[in-house]
């Protein structure tokens, strides 16, 4: 039996500053994930991946993200990309900073 689709974002690194950025309803990049697109129908998801990828003078290693709805906009489900909203781990730069 096939898998239920799970709501997605699109996610993938900014090409010069190599953060975390997410894809918006706009079609635009943004470094905070509330703002981003939150899919729940698997061939427009597919399509915004599509999309996205092929924008490659902006992103590298576009991807789908699992993300469910929240308070604020969509929010991760799985540690690795509630990791990739934090920023860099070496030290504090970028969103890191932002925070302290």
């Amino acid at each position: 039996m096939p898998r239920t689709f799970s709501p997605k974002v699109v996610t993938a690194n900014a090409l010069l500053e190599g953060d975390a950025v997410w894809l918006t309803e706009a079609n635009t990049w943004t470094r905070d994930i509330s703002e981003a697109e939150l899919m729940t129908d698997e061939a427009h998801a597919d399509l915004r991946l599509l999309e996205a990828q092929s924008r490659v003078d902006e992103i590298a290693g576009a991807y789908l993200a699992d993300a469910k709805a929240g308070e604020a906009g969509p929010e991760p489900t799985h540690f690795r990309e509630t990791f990739r909203t934090r920023g860099p781990s070496n030290y504090a730069h970028g969103k890191q900073v932002e925070l302290s």
